[in-house]
């Protein structure tokens, strides 16, 4: 192995994913300031990493994702959950659904109400407008001039059949759930940039990397942040076999997501003391906090077969050739979708505040192997499929160590459905989604119920369905949790400043103290947008929410 060489930088940005690239973009923007960021993967590859119909292969893409699995799951019978993450250029941002959605602004203005000043909901808007270019136009809610295109399909197969069975399911429709009515039925917004995937390696790093004072290492593996006196110095990392130092005159900073920011912190000896003792890593600054209160949503399958009008009926080779040719072409048509319909937010017990459950309703059901073999085996049956996402729960996980070596993968253990409210949110939202698709007009296309099935029907039913199906919607945050002082299980403060030792932030989902109601990738987003601010000592000024 050869090594030792050291390069000085003002900033290191530690994971290139959705926060890392923004951070990248905006801290470069002054050309006297020297930026390196280091990550981990690769760039997407293949003919088909920007469209987004094709999210369904690449998620699966072994070459662009950590393969994580988490522990057995006590709660759901011992399984395994596989954890999807993005590793590459971009993160999860080059793999995911490509869904926008902030959240409930209740979700933030609790976080300001545990003391995180700078954090409520009027404080953060701002933020989200300002990366946005929404296909609503400039309002007080929406952004039109940000790198980040919103929009959402021309045309969405079978939208209408859904809307109208929601509404009379009794449920509400919004022609925008980021304005006034935040809860109903309303169609899928994406990140989706003239029929392309927008990643954030795409719309964010790419034209930054043409700053001379911007520098992106891929395929460097972060081992160790150097501390020295109690001070982040710089980045140990290894790339090609190479040992490599970064050393920084002003801050490190962690944009590793929720499960790489918190194992770097503990490799570098900063973390529970007791547990980092106990794989031969020597503590320098006792964080109990550092990898607990992991917080996922939840996810179920609920699937129908279908009279023949769903979107596997364009993937007839005459059609999908059209929707290939007219996507590659204009970037148009059914291929430059995700395939939602829409999206529905709902709250399963009215006496709720907010949404407790997304259902993410498709025009169609396929797995990724049909989508690009449909001429091969024999044909499946037309399905109808909806992701049921609980966006609220009260469980909690945590990600330690399995050992000192960066290169090993890091614990990961949900505890899904340890807590029996979970388990009763869960079935009102499969019972709810049940009812609204056994309504007309959807009802007439329906054949047979898939999952859960047409025999799961008592409690007992459906919580034998909850434990042996329930899976994850890769929304994991809160392992770098922040908090006020004197918060024992705090990891950074409100300014993102990693408690006992200085220089050293964390910028990404990992801070968040509790996960909004939503994909949390337009969140992450936010988190970098401010913590760019934070480190500039600037900040945008607050929404007025009452302006018309």
């Amino acid at each position: 192995m050869a090594g030792g060489s050291i390069a000085a930088y003002d900033y290191v940005i530690v994971g290139a994913g959705s926060a890392g690239c923004v951070l990248a973009n905006r801290l470069s923007e002054d050309p006297h300031t020297k930026v390196l960021l280091l990550e981990a993967g690769g760039a997407a590859t293949g003919l088909f990493k920007d469209m987004p119909m094709a999210f369904p292969k690449y998620v699966l893409r072994r070459d662009l994702n950590w393969n994580f699995q988490s522990e057995p799951e006590p709660y759901c019978g011992g399984r395994r959950i596989d954890i999807p993450r993005g590793k590459g250029l971009g993160g999860s941002s080059m793999i995911n659904g490509m869904v926008y959605a902030r959240g409930h602004r209740l979700d933030y203005d609790d976080w300001a109400a545990r003391g995180l000043a700078g954090w409520g909901y009027a404080d953060v808007l701002p933020y989200f407008r300002k990366s946005e270019k929404s296909w609503l136009g400039r309002n007080r809610y929406h952004g039109d001039s940000g790198e980040l295109e919103v929009v959402v399909p021309a045309s969405n197969m079978l939208y209408h059949e859904i809307r109208a069975a929601s509404i009379a399911a009794g449920f509400p429709a919004t022609e925008d759930y980021h304005g006034e009515q935040t809860e109903g039925f309303q169609r899928s917004e994406m990140t989706v940039v003239r029929g392309r995937r927008a990643g954030t390696a795409r719309i964010f790093l790419k034209p930054a990397m043409k700053r001379s004072n911007l520098t992106v290492q891929p395929r460097a593996l972060a081992t160790r942040i150097r501390i020295e006196s109690g001070r982040a110095v710089g980045v140990d990392y290894v790339q090609r076999g190479h040992h490599l130092t970064a050393m920084t005159d002003r801050a490190v900073l962690l944009a590793g997501g929720v499960y790489g920011s918190p194992q770097l912190l503990m490799l570098s000896g900063v973390g529970p003391a007791d547990h980092l003792t106990s794989v031969g890593i020597k503590p320098s600054v006792d964080l109990p906090g550092v990898g607990q209160n992991l917080i996922e949503h939840p996810f179920f399958f609920a699937g129908w077969k279908v009279r023949p009008r769903t979107f596997r009926s364009e993937l007839r080779v005459d059609r999908a050739t059209a929707w290939v040719l007219k996507w590659g072409l204009l970037g148009r048509g059914l291929f430059a979708t995700n395939g939602a319909a829409g999206n529905l937010f709902i709250r399963t017990d009215p006496q709720l505040d907010r949404p407790d459950m997304q259902f993410t309703c498709m025009s169609g059901e396929v797995s990724a192997r049909e989508l690009w073999f449909p001429l091969f085996g024999k044909k499946p049956p037309h399905t109808l499929g909806v992701g049921v996402s609980m966006i609220k729960q009260d469980s909690r996980g945590e990600v330690t160590l399995r050992s000192a070596d960066a290169h090993d993968a890091p614990r990961i253990l949900f505890n899904l459905f340890k807590e029996r409210s979970d388990v009763d949110r869960a079935i009102r939202g499969l019972r709810a989604i049940r009812d609204i698709y056994h309504r007309d007009p959807l009802r007439s296309l329906i054949a047979d119920e898939i999952a859960p099935g047409s025999t799961v029907a008592s409690d007992t039913d459906f919580e034998k369905f909850v434990r042996a199906t329930g899976a994850i919607t890769q929304h994991a945050v809160g392992t770098c949790r922040m908090g006020v002082d004197g918060d024992p299980r705090a990891v950074v403060d409100a300014s993102l400043k990693v408690r006992g030792v200085e220089a050293l932030r964390i910028i990404d989902a990992s801070v968040m103290p509790d996960v909004p109601g939503c994909n949390t990738n337009a969140p992450a987003i936010m988190i970098a947008e401010k913590g760019a601010d934070l480190i500039r000592g600037r900040a945008l000024p607050r929404a007025d929410l009452a302006a018309g």
